[in-house]
């Protein structure tokens, strides 16, 4: 048996994954993935609320920590470079938990209700990011724009750096923002002709 929370945590983690990719998620049960990480029923309900949530978990941790690393970050930032210092603090969240972020994004992909919460959590992350934002006293409707924005901008970033490991997530970040502001850029100079 794991002698701590957080081993049996990551056990039946991996097991869910495992089961999930063998048999996809609709045909495996909290009972089968409990057996195959060696514990009991009893224990993962201590751990998760219901089979999804293991694919989910750390969710709410990175929510806190965009939401704090946004209001630490240095005051004159304009909302967008809020957004890429908060992102660049909370990189090591995704660092740590990369075995586990390629074949979760796999399963997901493959099951529409997983898809959904997924777009569920990503909307409760963009709303603490545009709120977080807001205390910093960015206009309620650019920390919305910019809370999007940013989101997707990550989310880009760390897409591009499971398909291609061999540049850190780091340099995938200053990539996509750097290509987010080439496309203001871009539609600013098309829009000087009106």
């Amino acid at each position: 048996m794991p002698r701590s929370g957080a081993e049996a945590r990551r056990r039946l983690q991996q097991a869910a994954l495992e089961l999930y990719r063998e048999r996809g998620f609709d045909r495996t049960t909290t009972a089968e993935i409990a057996a195959r990480a060696g514990l009991t029923e009893r224990t993962f309900f201590r751990h998760f609320p219901d089979k999804r949530e293991v694919l989910f978990d750390g969710e709410a941790g990175l929510r806190a920590a965009l939401t704090q690393a946004i209001a630490a970050a240095p005051d004159g930032l304009q909302p967008l470079d809020l957004l890429l210092h908060a992102f660049r603090k909370v990189e090591h969240i995704l660092e740590d938990n990369r075995p586990f972020a390629e074949p979760r994004l796999q399963v997901i992909a493959a099951t529409p209700a997983l898809r959904e919460r997924d777009l569920a959590k990503a909307a409760s992350i963009v709303e603490a990011v545009a709120e977080a934002l807001r205390r910093r006293g960015v206009p309620a409707r650019l920390a919305g724009l910019a809370a999007h924005t940013g989101w997707a901008t990550f989310h880009q970033a760390a897409q591009a750096w499971i398909d291609d490991p061999a540049q850190s997530l780091d340099a995938h970040l200053l990539q996509a923002f750097d290509d987010l502001r080439t496309l203001c850029l871009t539609a600013l100079a098309g829009d000087s002709g009106r």
